[in-house]
């Protein structure tokens, strides 16, 4: 089968949930298939990254992006006077769209894959201007209005709520839309599938539910060794993205309600916060002094890890799963978390992870991993077990191929009520 490979960031290296999440999808649908890759590119991607996609893709072409605030701005207009979502008008490139046009009347694609929402505009281009007739996958990876939805619930100022919720029903307006064209719609969770099922009538989601796949995120545990303890003082520690909002929102929740109660039991304990571009919110908590540290980016986190005693995952927001829990878990260390922080994680609370939802109970389950030795052992080693057995994409990803199977062996199934006009 010959296979046409979307993706808004290039799948390598292995940083963040989106890059992983695609990268083994190619490794697995190149075991079988003839897969080309077109993605967005940024500064700072590498050519050796490319180079590395080579060496399982048939191909891999790029299609450079850049971002600036006048093209934010620009797209900020573009989506208030055609009422659609800003994250779809921001990403609409006509560089990409000619690459496409060339590309799919020189090639005969048997499917179209793409990965995320930002990509879905530019699949059903492809399909519309091939010269066959490519079937349409799209890989959803969560209900994207429902992680806007949440931010918004948590937004303090009336302003950037009402924004966020104007956003959030932009989205769910697209999504909706946008699921009924492709033949088939993967999710990484149960509750991403019915969240995005929930857009629609009843009896239309009786008849869409067939068209949707929840399939997790997977990693590759066995190529992660298990990072060897080093002696350290009690370190608390936080890895993630800091333009993500949740992830900015989840940790001044935990350095503002939650640590000044760890402080109390424990006052050597130390808040270790690692991510790129934290904005200034972040970077002022650095006022308690030795007690919070943010980093910002850093090329080789490892040394971090190991000199840290707990993960923390303290998000109020978001959607999908956070990869950031697997890795966690092939890196030895014991998590704490929200509710949502794990949510569509398979997972034995108390056992492999402890979760809590309220400032106290987080500092408790955090203060109680610090303090108990044989409590801290029992989550590292029982979750890189579960890591193992659940989340290795050898195990699971071929399921991607009876996915593709039935979307290459026909066109998908009509029904009149639901045809959009």
């Amino acid at each position: 089968m010959n296979i046409l490979f979307l993706t808004q960031l290039l799948p390598y290296p292995l940083v963040g949930g989106q890059k992983i999440r695609a990268y083994y999808m190619l490794r697995q649908l190149a075991l079988n298939h003839d897969v080309t890759l077109v993605s967005f590119t940024r500064e700072d991607d590498r050519f050796e990254d490319i180079e590395h996609l080579r060496e399982f893709c048939t191909a891999v072409h790029s299609i450079p992006m850049q971002r600036s605030m006048f093209k934010n701005v620009q797209a900020a207009v573009e989506s208030l006077l055609t009422r659609q979502s800003m994250v779809i008008t921001r990403d609409r490139l006509p560089a990409m769209q000619e690459f496409l046009r060339r590309l799919v009347n020189s090639v005969n694609f048997d499917v179209i894959h793409a990965d995320q929402t930002a990509m879905a505009q530019y699949a059903l281009y492809a399909q519309a201007n091939a010269a066959n007739e490519p079937r349409t996958i799209l890989d959803q990876h969560n209900a994207l209005y429902l992680v806007v939805e949440r931010q918004a619930n948590y937004e303090r100022g009336r302003l950037q709520r009402l924004l966020w919720q104007w956003e959030a029903k932009r989205l769910a307006a697209y999504e909706a839309d946008i699921c009924r064209r492709f033949d088939h719609v993967i999710t990484v969770t149960q509750e991403d599938k019915d969240a995005l099922l929930r857009l629609y009538p009843s009896d239309e989601a009786e008849y869409l539910a067939a068209h949707f796949s929840p399939l997790p995120i997977c990693v590759d545990p066995f190529k992660q060794q298990l990072l060897p303890r080093a002696d350290a003082d009690p370190q608390i520690i936080f890895l993630g993205t800091m333009f993500w909002p949740p992830n900015v929102e989840g940790v001044l929740w935990f350095a503002q309600e939650i640590l000044p109660l760890i402080l109390k039991r424990m006052p050597q304990a130390r808040f270790k916060i690692v991510g790129k571009n934290p904005p200034t919110a972040v970077s002022d908590l650095q006022t308690f002094g030795s007690h919070v540290d943010v980093t910002g980016f850093v090329a080789d986190i490892k040394p971090l890890l190991a000199s840290s005693r707990v993960f923390v995952v303290p998000l109020l927001a978001g959607g999908g799963m956070r990869v950031k829990i697997l890795d966690a878990w092939q890196w030895g260390l014991p998590v704490v978390s929200t509710t949502i922080g794990a949510e569509g994680i398979q997972l034995v609370n108390g056992e492999n992870i402890l979760l809590a939802d309220a400032p106290q109970a987080f500092a408790d389950a955090v203060v109680a991993v610090l303090a108990d030795f044989e409590l801290a052992r029992r989550l590292r080693e029982n979750g890189r077990f579960w890591v193992q057995n659940q989340y290795n994409w050898r195990n699971i990803y071929p399921q991607l191929d009876a996915v593709y199977s039935a979307a290459a062996c026909k066109k998908q199934m009509s029904d009149p009520k639901f045809t959009m006009s």
